[in-house]
């Protein structure tokens, strides 16, 4: 008798059991999309601060690592999209996940292309770099405190959201002074580098039958309108990472007037 009561009384834990795995099946728990949001900042927060330590310095470890970051960044967005697309439900509107997914990603890839540019262009970093890479840092910053705020306190994510944006209009100042000083021939004469007169001084092979007052002309003239075109590409990528921190805002307001 003690054994059919004990087999008896093991058939409501395994209906139980099985109930519990439909139910599960219907209703699948939902991903911590708080989380996965984090860790992209994370990531943002530290390829910006490697970008800024790269504009300091110009060393190549700081430049290799945002490439790497850049990489876990692709990966981590993958993850984070089959996630969501893979979601019964999520904590918020699901089209403001896709686009903080997707906005944090494109402030990494603005960050590799900005290193890979000055690499491939041959250009160190200048003060224009340097102070738009520090608003960078800062943009990314605020953003991971804005959407650490999300889960507990989403109204305190509206502040950070402003400071964002802000980083993205004080970077287009930047921006327009550093393209005013680069189309100004008078600045750039009075900038030489050593490189650059090494550079105007290499075109006299090619113009041996000039006088020297005008092979050094055409020499900053070249290097002029070189060093235009190639400044000109990294101050892009850089406006164009500010931007992307602006659309992490952007969205980052949105989510709060939801949830708030």
């Amino acid at each position: 008798m003690a054994s059919e009561g004990s087999s008896g009384g093991s058939l409501p834990g395994k209906r139980q059991g099985r109930l519990s795995v439909w139910w599960h099946k219907l209703f699948p728990s939902m991903p911590d999309f708080y989380g996965l949001l984090n860790r992209q900042c994370e990531l943002v927060v530290e390829a910006s601060g490697q970008l800024l330590a790269y504009m300091h310095s110009g060393d190549d470890t700081s430049a290799d690592r945002v490439v790497e970051l850049e990489h876990l960044g692709q990966q981590l967005r993958a993850e984070n999209m089959t996630v969501l697309h893979r979601a019964f439900a999520t904590p918020f509107d699901r089209e403001d996940i896709y686009r903080s997914i997707a906005a944090l990603n494109d402030i990494l890839n603005y960050t590799k292309t900005t290193v890979r540019e000055m690499r491939g262009l041959g250009l160190g970093p200048d003060e224009h770099t340097l102070a738009m890479a520090e608003l960078l840092h800062e943009g990314a910053q605020a953003l991971q405190r804005g959407f650490a705020h999300l889960q507990l306190a989403p109204l305190r994510a509206e502040a950070d959201a402003e400071v964002a944006c802000r980083t993205e209009r004080a970077t287009e100042r930047v921006y327009r002074k550093a393209l005013s000083e680069l189309f100004n021939a008078g600045h750039y004469q009075a900038n030489l580098t050593e490189e650059q007169q090494q550079a105007a001084d290499s075109l006299e092979v090619l113009m041996q039958t000039l006088t020297q007052r005008e092979l050094a002309a055409v020499g900053s003239v070249v290097g002029f309108v070189v060093e235009i075109l190639k400044r000109r590409e990294v101050y892009r990528h850089m406006s164009n990472a500010a931007d992307r921190v602006e659309r992490a805002g952007d969205v980052l307001h949105d989510i709060v007037a939801k949830v708030a």
